[in-house]
């Protein structure tokens, strides 16, 4: 068993004052680490009747593309406004300070397909909420919303709690 928390950096006033940003680079930089990181949550999930999973750019590809690989599913990279080539639907959502747009391939999802949402951390869970609604409107069933970090005090939680969450550290 690997105590996560020791691969998780604390920094303070970034990006702003007041903020403490948990960085996961150290958990990244430890090949045993992330590697238990995958593990966890491909035990999780191996039995699950999970047809493809989402991940939001860019931390969630890290966690969601290796994790698509062991399950076997398809990946849907849910990228910001512009960086798809293909076909595209997109949902514009507000921000604190202004609106930001996400979009997937128009054809990364069949109707009815369970969809494993995953992403490096929840903090207010709107760039979550977005993606949920996109899937949603692509036809996908969320079958779980996953992150490895949630910052509890930002109650991220209250915004999804029509999903189910799991996440494997809280601050």
């Amino acid at each position: 068993m690997i105590d996560l928390d020791k691969y998780i950096r604390t920094i303070q006033d970034f990006p702003v004052k007041g903020v403490l940003f948990r960085d996961i680079t150290p958990l990244l930089l430890n090949p045993e680490a992330f590697n238990f990181v995958i593990d966890l949550l491909a035990q999780r999930y191996e039995n699950s009747p999970i047809h493809k999973i989402a991940a939001i750019e860019s931390r969630g590809f890290i966690f969601g593309a290796p994790l698509a690989n062991r399950l076997n599913v398809g990946f849907i990279p849910i990228r910001k406004k512009g960086k798809l080539p293909y076909k595209i639907l997109s949902l514009t959502y507000d921000l604190e300070y202004g609106s930001d747009t996400i979009e997937i391939h128009d054809d990364a999802i069949t109707k009815g397909e369970n969809i494993l949402l995953i992403d490096d951390l929840i903090a207010t869970g709107g760039s979550l909420c977005a993606s949920i609604e996109l899937i949603e409107k692509a036809g996908g069933t969320i079958y779980e919303v996953t992150t490895i970090i949630e910052l509890m005090d930002l109650n991220g939680r209250e915004k999804i709690d029509k999903y189910n969450l799991y996440t494997l550290l809280k601050y």
